[in-house]
């Protein structure tokens, strides 16, 4: 049995940018790895994957490794249009009909998902809201209680 050191892991940390896209595109062409000395590493794969690679390799007259190496480059790719058709990068549609909930951006999970508020408002400011009971989950009467008692403290109904 193998007992060694294990290396700590370095966060990585990413400038912060206000960036248009075009911007944002050339700085992650500043980003691309130089090239670097080929690590050997050990991949399983069931028969269909290692069939499939095989034809691959056959039909390109490549090695194995070198069809692998490939497919993950390619996904490795920034598409072009990622720049110019991305929906992220787009303004929000203004809806004039739209209402959403005053505390909609600190309670999100219960809106989205049905969790507990984590947040309420009381006499005028947001506080947090009491801790769940341990038996929330699984005694449906404590949880309901529980849910009670916060719409009666809650202000923003």
């Amino acid at each position: 049995m193998y007992v060694g050191r294990v290396k700590a892991k370095r966060t990585v940390k990413y400038p912060k940018s206000n960036a248009k896209p075009e911007e944002m595109k050339e700085a992650a062409l500043a980003y691309e790895t130089p090239a670097a000395p080929m690590i050997r590493t050990q991949i399983y794969l069931n028969k269909h994957e290692y069939d499939f690679v095989q034809t691959e390799a056959k039909r390109r007259n490549e090695p194995m490794a070198s069809v692998i190496r490939n497919f993950i480059d390619e996904k490795m790719e920034i598409p072009e249009d990622a720049w110019t058709n991305n929906p992220m990068l787009e303004p929000t549609p203004h809806d004039p009909s739209f209402v959403g909930h005053e505390d909609g951006g600190i309670n999100h999970d219960h809106y989205l998902y049905g969790c507990p508020k984590k947040w309420i408002k009381v006499k005028g400011k947001y506080v947090v809201a009491p801790p769940l009971p341990d038996d929330y989950y699984e005694n449906p009467e404590s949880g309901a209680a529980y849910d009670k008692m916060l719409r009666e403290l809650d202000e923003t109904k």
